[in-house]
Parts: structure tokens; C-alpha cells; sequence
């Protein structure tokens, strides 16, 4: 009889068919609850997914390109160099960048440089009483050249190892304040900005429809009258990264120049446009102020009067601007539409789960709620609480 009884079971799980009963509960908590968690979802599908994220479109990543034109001239006059009149050849350096350029504004010159042999610039390891201090041949990391094995007079109290080198040495202990070229802040960079999106067909550049050559020639980067305009003046940038042009002019420096281009292309192309911002990039912690600034140093070669090779070596303090291209685009498509929709009403379907389970584990009345939540509808038609079938089946015959 036992095992009649298992049969019938089985038979009854592998054949049998379960479909939901609407039944309605009148209970503020649970119809409370209920509503409160279908808006929650419906909101985060709403605002999160769909304004917010956008999951309704496909994306694809920003591919650009950048050239840069700088342009100003500055007047100078050195007890080394005279008169001089530095155009963009001498302060951009190189001419040609890739996605950046580099502005001198200081400079360190040592003019007159010949192969020669000369006194080492004084240090701890330089300094010398007799020729058995100093090791032909021996060079020093920190150095300027190759020592000669010679003991010879710096100064009137100093010696130091005598070195063959580019004499005389330089001395670049006494950085010159004002900044040499501190009036580059007014020099104007002109950036343009090609970009495009190979899954949507999409190109354009920063130099928007608007903008034509009488524009160009007039105009110059402001935030609040010509935010569209592609001509920078330099001082403004490093104004907007929260810099002093002229502080930062002694020791260079970098700064970034970020052009982003995030667009929705449902809505048509002109409201595709950059959007400019700017930030210093280099570490300028007072707590580690080690090798500060942005320097390099670069030679100009010629043949003086007795054709000897010499040089002007020249320590170049500036400030370099990298240029940040980023961006996304989004346009509708028919896949993540309908992968988020059904990921929505999957999270809907969840609520009755949820209130289903706190009413038949938390509320008072949970065993009355089970008996009319599960019914068992027989061949006859007569529909019996699965508990009470359970009761039957496990029960004395």
C-alpha cells in the first residue's frame, strides 16, 4: 500500500501541472510593501538605466587626432645675450608634438662652450687637496666630464679635480626670477581636434560649422562669451587649472588640456560639441618637492673666429601642454533595448516573490494564507489545500 502511494505521488509531480492563483489579500503592510518595491525598480530602470546610462544604446570609443599652432613673440634683453627677440622656432621646442606641446619660459644659458679642460663645480666628491685625490679617467654620475687626474684652483680657498669637457662648466644653482620668458602667458595656441566614431559613421572636428576664418582671426577662449572658440591663450589655461602663470613660469610645469566629447547621436549632430577643461598634471607637493617643475637642456653649435667647435648651452625651463582627448557616443539600438527591458521585468517579477515570502513567513495569519495560496484541483473538479492532501496521502489509510 506504501508503495502504491509513492507511485501515485510520483506520477503526480511528473504529470502535473502548477499555475498561479490570483488571490487578493487585503493588508495594507504587504500591499504597502508591494507597491514600494515595483516603484523602486520601475525608478532605477528609469532614471539609473535609462537617463543616467543610457542602456538603451550601443557605444563606441572616441578615435582622434590633434595638431597645435603656438604664436607670440617676446622681447628680451640679458647682460649675456643683449637684445633678443625669442619667436615661436626658439621657444617651441620641438616644433612638432605628438598630441603636446612644449613653451620655454626660462632659461639657464651657458654661452661660449669649447673642448677643453677646466675645474670641476665644486661637490663632496669633487673637492681635492693634492693630484692623488682626483683618478684619470674617472667619472662621476653628477659630473660634467672626464677628470684628468689634476688637482687644480676653483677659487681662492676651493680646489677641485680638473675634467675635460664643454668649458666653461655650467652653474645651474641660481634660477633667474622674474622668469626670462614670463610673458608667454599672452602667446595664443590654436588646437585642432579631429575625431570620430567608426561604428556610427561619425566625424567631425572642434572647429565647429559656425567658425570661419574672419571668426579665427578675432577671437580667443572664453568659458562664458566664446566657449567654442579653438584659439587658447596660455596664461588663461594655466589660470583655470588653479596656477600662477608666473610662479610656474621659474620652474616649468605640465599641464593638461582635456577635450571631451561625449554625445548622444539620437539627437542630431550640432549638439555634438567639445567641452573644454584644464588641470595641472605634474606633482607640485610641498611635502615632496623633489626635482620640481618641468627642465631639459638643449645646445646651439657654431664655429667661432679660429673655426674651433662651440656651443651655447642653454637649460630650458617650461611648461608642457598635453592634449586629452576622451569621449563616448551612444545611439539607440534594438539589442540592449530589449536585454535591459527583459532584465526589468525580471526585477518585477521578483516583487511577488518577495511579498509571497513575507506573507506566509512573517504575517500573523500565515498558515490561513498557505492554505489558499496552494491548491490542488483534482479530476473531479474539486479543488483541496495541499496541505490537506499531504495529510491524506501521508496519513493512516
Amino acid at each position: 500500500m506504501g508503495c502504491k502511494n509513492c507511485c501515485s505521488i510520483c506520477l503526480q509531480c511528473l504529470f502535473g501541472y502548477e499555475t498561479n492563483v490570483m488571490l487578493v489579500i487585503n493588508n495594507k503592510g504587504v500591499g504597502a510593501l508591494f507597491r514600494l518595491i515595483q516603484f523602486l525598480i520601475i525608478a532605477y530602470v528609469a532614471v539609473y538605466v535609462c537617463w543616467i546610462q543610457r542602456a538603451y544604446q550601443d557605444t563606441d570609443s572616441v578615435i582622434s587626432s590633434v595638431s597645435t599652432k603656438v604664436k607670440g613673440n617676446i622681447l628680451t634683453n640679458t647682460s649675456i645675450e643683449g637684445v633678443h627677440v625669442w619667436d615661436v622656432p626658439e621657444y617651441v621646442i620641438p616644433p612638432q608634438g605628438e598630441k603636446s606641446f612644449f613653451v620655454l619660459t626660462n632659461v639657464i644659458p651657458t654661452p661660449g662652450q669649447t673642448q677643453s679642460k677646466c675645474p670641476e663645480i665644486p661637490s663632496l666628491v669633487t673637492k681635492c687637496e693634492s693630484d692623488s685625490d682626483c683618478i684619470e679617467g674617472q667619472t662621476e654620475v653628477h659630473g660634467n666630464g672626464v677628470q684628468t687626474g689634476h688637482c687644480v684652483q676653483y677659487s681662492d680657498t676651493i680646489k677641485t679635480c680638473e675634467v675635460q669637457a664643454w668649458c666653461p662648466l655650467e652653474n645651474d644653482t641660481i634660477i633667474p626670477k622674474p622668469a626670462l620668458l614670463g610673458a608667454a602667458e599672452h602667446f595664443t595656441v590654436l588646437i585642432k581636434n579631429n575625431i570620430q566614431y567608426p561604428k556610427f559613421n561619425f566625424r567631425k572636428r572642434n572647429l565647429l560649422h559656425h567658425i570661419n576664418s574672419t571668426y579665427l582671426k578675432n577671437c580667443t577662449f572664453d568659458r562664458k562669451t566664446d566657449p567654442h572658440c579653438p584659439i587658447f591663450r596660455l596664461g588663461h589655461m594655466v589660470t583655470e587649472a588653479g596656477e600662477d602663470f608666473s610662479v610656474m613660469a621659474l620652474k616649468g610645469g605640465i599641464i593638461g588640456i582635456f577635450i571631451d566629447w561625449n554625445c548622444d547621436l539620437d539627437f542630431p549632430e550640432r549638439f555634438c560639441i567639445p567641452k573644454y577643461s584644464f588641470s595641472r598634471l605634474d606633482n607640485k607637493n610641498p611635502e615632496n618637492n623633489v626635482a620640481p617643475g618641468y627642465n631639459f637642456r638643449f645646445a646651439k653649435y657654431y664655429k667661432n673666429n679660429k673655426s674651433i667647435e662651440t656651443r651655447t648651452l642653454i637649460k630650458a625651463f617650461g611648461i608642457r601642454f598635453d592634449v586629452i582627448v576622451f569621449g563616448m557616443a551612444g545611439k539607440f539600438n534594438i539589442v540592449p533595448t530589449i536585454v535591459n527591458l527583459g532584465a526589468a521585468l525580471a526585477c518585477l517579477s521578483l516583487v511577488t516573490a518577495i511579498c509571497d515570502w513575507v506573507m506566509l513567513t512573517c504575517m500573523k495569519d500565515h498558515d490561513q494564507y498557505a492554505k489558499r495560496k496552494f491548491i490542488h484541483l483534482n479530476q473531479n473538479g474539486d479543488s483541496v489545500p495541499l496541505s490537506s492532501m499531504e495529510t491524506t496521502s501521508y496519513g493512516t489509510p
